[in-house]
Parts: structure tokens; sequence; C-alpha cells
């Protein structure tokens, strides 16, 4: 396993993969959003300010433009943690960007048996974690055929069941 510090990780999104970019994401928050001014003004009910040109944003647009995607299937509790109404709120500037997101609700990702932990999987070949509990916040890849075939699979159930962020948001509104 490959460790990439914290300061590449974005060169890694910028040159580490030739076609897909694919996330799961389990956390019920994220510390980076946490530390940040927008998500307590959110907590106060202040909607986030748009974010269209930080340095992921700009890369996401660049990757996309390449014909490169970026996907993510966000698990979301019942009812949804504030760090998931964070990024719900925080979702029409990755779409924008080129993203596609969709979201699933927790219990049916159990119910498909989606794994617990966060990842990203690049070309379907190269197995992304991160590890939230190390300072440095670095990113731990594997090749492993084994580990990269459970996570295939995991994106495969998880993008077949997950819905697009439109559609989640109004069952969300409507009390799903």
């Amino acid at each position: 396993m490959e460790a990439v510090p914290a300061h590449q990780i974005l060169d890694f999104f910028r040159d580490g993969f030739e076609h897909t970019a694919w996330r799961l994401e389990t956390r019920r928050s994220y510390a980076a959003d946490e530390c940040t001014e927008d998500y307590r003004q959110f907590l106060a009910g202040v909607a986030p300010p748009r974010d269209t040109d930080g340095p992921w944003f700009v890369n996401a647009r660049e990757q996309t433009g390449q014909g490169k995607r970026i996907e993510r299937v966000r698990l979301v509790d019942v009812p949804p943690s504030d760090g998931q109404r964070y990024l719900m709120a925080t979702t029409p500037d990755n779409l924008a960007a080129g993203e596609d997101i969709r979201f699933m609700l927790r219990p049916d990702a159990t119910r498909y048996g989606l794994p617990a932990d966060d990842f990203w999987l690049f070309d379907s070949r190269v197995l992304a974690r991160f590890n939230w509990d190390d300072a440095s916040r670095r990113m731990e890849l594997s090749t492993d055929p084994e580990e990269v075939l459970c996570a295939c699979q995991a994106r495969d159930a998880a993008w077949h069941h997950a819905v697009r962020y439109e559609e989640f948001t109004r069952r969300v509104r409507s009390g799903m």
C-alpha cells in the first residue's frame, strides 16, 4: 500500500486517473467541513456561499472537461446528520463543476451490503482510502486485486440503487 501525503492529494486527483474517479461517502461528518466558518454559519441557519473557484472545483471542471468522470454516492442517515445536511447544501457546487453525485439512505446501503468505510476508486484499478484519524490526512492507495474487486462490486451496487441529487432532495423535503 502506497501513502500519498495530504499536500499531494490534489495532484493525484489531477494526474492519478485516466477515466473515472468514483467515491463512496459513508461518514456522518467531515472534520474538513466542521472546522470552517461556513459550516458554523450553516448550523446557525445561513446557507453556505457558492464555492466554484476553489482548487477542487477548478480541477473537477478541468478533468470532466477532458471527458473524465467524477462520481460519488453519499450515504445519508434518517434523519440526516448536520454534516450530511451541509453536504447536501453544497452539492450544487460539485454538480456545477461536472461531478455526478447521487444519494442513498444508510438503511438501504446496509441492506445492499455496502461497506461502512469511505473510499475512492480510480479507473477500477486503484483503491484509495483516507486516514481520517491521522492529522496528516494521507490517502492510502492499493492495487490489490481482491480489494479493488470488492470496491468495484460496492460501486456497482451503490450506483444502481442511488438516486440523483434533485430526486433525493425532493424526497428529503417531503419526509421520504
